[in-house]
């Protein structure tokens, strides 16, 4: 059932605007890396590619790309180099490279839409999803020692530790300045506000988590599943809860919706990450302890340590667990009450293909 009083938002339907007489979008006009194939000749700047009747994921890529170039194009020649670093890692430097799922920001988009309409409006929101969780990534890079992220090497192994420090430092920057956008946009100053806030709290987060990770990593003592799941929830499941949640946040003001959509986002999240991992706590662990201890394990030593892992249930374990969050994320979805289902099929075609289990 749909819930009672719902209003929707739109640029064209806040508060301000609706004392003004305007009227609410017009109904929904319907648009995952691996499922949509991008020509490179479909983002060229602040060029936006034509908006597509049945929510094309493609097209919702394309015009994320777009406005991601609108912030990181070249400024003066003394920062040329900084830009032309933020272009590389984010595979939009011209050269054809692998550039990621962009799933946060079809998700938030898909969110939007599915509520609001026409995806436009909120896509400052997700150019600042993509911008943040790269900043990330290339801190990740930095803190992981890892020299090579999707084929090709990292900003830090090209450019040095202190280089690629400032240009995560300014993926964050620039990832709050697309919010301001949205005001442009039309969006009320407390929407924008509230977005921005939100946006924030999902960094502090983030980081939350990876100081997690980092700290379990470097101690002798083996992860409780209950850390684990703090540790993913905290560096995944907020922020795609976060961009599922924005995305409904500039869609409606009703509260009740904007709740089961990040309730969507957070198990999703969970989902997401249990797909990625299998981490956990087994019943030998005295011993898996020991094993993993060794500096230069022998084959003998894998196979003991993939026996107890298979014994104790890790595997059945976690893939039962991403299948439970997984169920548990479309019910959410489906509670909100307000989802096109043409969105809807696409919201699911996207957590199909990245959560196997």
């Amino acid at each position: 059932m749909r819930p009672p009083n719902r209003r929707l938002y739109s640029p064209r339907h806040d508060s301000d605007a609706a004392a003004r007489g305007r009227t609410g979008r017009q109904p929904a006009r319907t648009g995952y890396r691996g499922l949509a194939r991008l020509p490179g000749s479909r983002y060229t700047g602040a060029k936006m590619a034509t908006v597509s009747h049945e929510f094309d994921l493609e097209t919702l890529i394309a015009d994320t790309e777009s406005e991601i170039l609108r912030l990181v194009g070249d400024h003066d020649d003394s920062t040329a180099g900084a830009y032309e670093m933020i272009r590389y890692h984010l595979g939009l430097d011209g050269s054809g490279a692998p550039t990621g799922k962009r799933m946060r920001p079809l998700l938030g988009l898909l969110a939007y839409a599915s509520i609001a309409g026409d995806h436009a409006a909120a896509l400052p929101g997700a150019a600042a999803v993509e911008l943040g969780h790269n900043f990330s990534l290339v801190h990740d890079d930095i803190e992981d020692g890892d020299r090579e992220r999707r084929h090709r090497p990292t900003l830090w192994a090209l450019h040095g530790v202190a280089q690629a420090i400032n240009a995560g430092d300014m993926l964050f920057s620039l990832s709050r300045v697309a919010l301001h956008r949205l005001s442009d946009l039309g969006f009320s100053d407390s929407k924008v506000l509230r977005l921005m806030r939100l946006y924030d709290e999902t960094c502090v987060a983030l980081c939350e988590g990876q100081y997690i990770d980092i700290a379990t990593s470097e101690s002798d003592e083996v992860m409780s599943v209950e850390l684990y799941f703090d540790m993913i929830g905290r560096k995944t499941a907020a922020l795609i809860a976060a961009s599922i949640q924005a995305g409904a946040l500039l869609a409606t003001d009703d509260d009740e919706v904007i709740a089961r959509y990040r309730g969507f986002g957070w198990a999703l999240g969970l989902a997401f990450q249990l797909n990625d991992d299998l981490l956990g706590i087994w019943e030998d662990r005295e011993r898996l302890a020991e094993l993993y201890g060794k500096a230069e394990p022998t084959g003998d030593h894998v196979t003991e340590i993939i026996a107890i892992l298979e014994r104790s249930g890790a595997h059945d374990f976690t893939r039962n667990e991403a299948r439970r969050h997984r169920d548990e994320a479309l019910a959410e979805l489906d509670a909100a009450g307000v989802v096109d289902p043409r969105a809807r099929a696409k919201l699911e075609q996207i957590i199909v293909s990245v959560i196997t289990a």
